[in-house]
């Protein structure tokens, strides 16, 4: 996270934004004292989100076979 000068931020703030959109996130000072951060709206990376995903994964992998298959000769026979 990087620290700008609230005249700094004034100066750039269209490229600051860019950056904001691809993820960075900056804290504000005002006399060398932090008074705000920019970042993004939403987070690139959801804890709540991923635990949503990962269960609903073992919930539709759930009572599915590999018809007799085997795992191990699934990753050799991709290995070939």
């Amino acid at each position: 996270m990087h620290t700008l000068g609230a005249s700094e931020v004034k100066n750039r703030l269209a490229a600051l934004l860019d950056e904001v959109e691809g993820g960075a996130e900056f804290i504000i000072t005002r006399h060398g004292k932090p008074i705000a951060r920019l970042a993004p709206l939403e987070a690139g990376f959801s804890r709540a989100k991923a635990r949503l995903a990962a269960e609903g994964l073992r919930a539709t992998s759930r009572g599915q076979t590999l018809g007799g298959l085997w795992l191990k000769e699934l990753i050799v026979d991709g290995r070939r």
